[in-house]
C-alpha cells in the first residue's frame, strides 16, 4: 500500500516510520532541518523500549511523491491551508484522505446527516480550499491518542500513550474497503488502531479531555500536573469538562467522560499540551480546532460556556500578543 504522510513531525514521524517498518511503501511530505536530517540519515523513532531507523523517500513537493493509495494528513490545523495549495499530485482517483488531527475537524459537517449536514467550517477551511483541493468524500476522520516529541531533527520520540493507539472512522459511520485497507497496514506495523463507526463521538472525547487541562497549561505555561496543584484550578477544570460535554451532548454526542478520573489523571501528568509547545516555540496554535470552532457550536446550539468563554478568549488575546494567532 502506497502511503504517503503529510507532515513528517512529531506525530507524522512516529507513524511514517512504524508504518515503514511493518512494510508499507511509506513516503512523507517534511520541510526544513527535518527534512534534510531525513534525507542525509533517514528516520528515527524511538519508544521507551527501543528505536528505528527507517529509509524512505521524503520531499517538500508532493510532486516529487506521486499518487498514492492513501494519504495520512498528521499537520496542526494552521497548516491546513498549506495542505490543500498542495495536496493535489498525491490524489489518484480512489485516494483517501485521513486526518488525524485535535479538535473539531474541517469536513466535520459532511455526511452529518439533519439540518447542518454539508455546513462549512470557514475558521477551518477558508474559502473552502480543503472542500475543494481534497473533497470531503476523500476524508477519513481520525483521533491520535499517543504523545510525541521532535528532539532533534530526522528524530522524534513516542512519550506516552501507545497502547491507545488511532481510531479511524469514516464520516457516515460505514466500513469500507479504503478504511479496512488503512487500518491493515497499521496492524502489520503493530500499531495499535480501531475502526469506529462513532467517529464524531470520539473526537469529542478527546476533545473534551483537552479542554480538562490545555487551556490552563497555555495561560500558565505549565504542564497538565502543575494546573491541578491548586483547588481553584481542578474546579475551574471541572466546570471546562461539564460544559464541553454539554456542547457535545447538543450536537448529539455523549463522549465516555469520569471527570474524577480525569481530574485524578491530570495530577499525575508530566506532559505539556502540544498548543503550550506551540507557543512556547513561537509556532502559529490550534485555537480554532480547539476552543473557537467548539465554542461557534455551543453559540449554535444555545449552550452556556462562561468557563469556556473567559479561558478562550484570555489566549487569544496572550496568542495575538505573540502573533501566533490572527483569528
Amino acid at each position: 500500500m502506497r502511503i504517503c504522510v503529510f507532515g513528517a513531525g512529531s506525530v507524522g514521524g512516529y507513524l511514517a516510520g512504524f508504518l515503514a517498518k511493518g512494510g508499507a511503501d511509506v513516503s512523507v511530505v517534511a520541510r526544513g532541518a527535518h527534512l534534510a536530517a531525513i534525507r542525509a540519515n533517514g528516520l528515527r523513532v524511538e519508544t521507551p523500549d527501543s528505536s528505528i531507523d527507517v529509509q524512505l523517500p521524503a520531499s517538500d513537493d508532493p510532486t516529487d511523491l506521486g499518487q498514492q493509495d492513501a494519504v495520512i494528513v498528521a499537520v496542526k490545523a494552521p497548516s491546513l491551508p498549506s495542505v490543500a495549495a498542495a495536496i493535489r499530485p498525491l490524489l489518484g482517483p480512489a485516494t483517501s484522505v485521513a486526518f488525524p488531527m485535535n479538535g473539531i475537524p474541517w469536513w466535520y459537517f459532511h455526511a452529518h446527516g439533519g439540518p447542518h449536514d454539508g455546513r462549512r467550517l470557514p475558521r477551518l477551511d477558508r474559502d473552502d480550499a480543503l472542500w475543494r483541493a481534497v473533497g470531503p468524500e476523500r476524508a477519513i476522520g481520525g483521533v491520535f491518542w499517543p504523545a510525541c516529541s521532535t528532539p532533534a531533527p530526522g528524530v522524534v520520540r513516542l512519550l506516552t500513550g501507545a497502547g491507545r493507539g488511532t481510531v479511524f472512522g469514516e464520516p457516515d459511520g460505514s466500513t469500507t474497503p479504503r478504511i479496512e485497507a488503512l487500518a491493515a497496514a497499521f496492524r502489520a506495523a503493530d500499531l495499535p488502531v480501531t475502526i469506529a463507526p462513532n467517529i464524531r463521538e470520539l473526537i469529542w472525547q478527546k476533545l473534551v479531555f483537552n479542554l480538562s487541562a490545555g487551556p490552563m497549561c497555555v495561560l500558565t505555561q505549565s504542564p497538565v500536573r502543575a494546573t491541578h496543584e491548586e483547588p481553584a484550578l481542578i474546579e475551574c477544570s471541572r466546570q471546562a469538562v461539564a460544559e464541553a460535554e454539554a456542547i457535545a451532548a447538543a450536537m448529539g454526542h455523549r463522549p465516555d467522560i469520569d471527570i474524577e478520573r480525569v481530574v485524578a489523571a491530570n495530577m499525575q501528568l508530566a506532559h505539556r499540551p502540544s498548543i503550550l509547545q506551540d507557543l512556547e516555540a513561537g509556532r502559529p496554535m490550534e485555537i480554532d480546532a480547539l476552543y473557537s470552532v467548539p465554542l461557534d457550536m455551543a453559540r449554535m446550539m444555545g449552550v452556556a460556556t462562561p468557563t469556556l468563554d473567559l479561558l478562550a478568549a484570555m489566549i487569544e488575546v496572550k496568542a495575538r500578543a505573540a502573533g501566533l494567532y490572527s483569528g
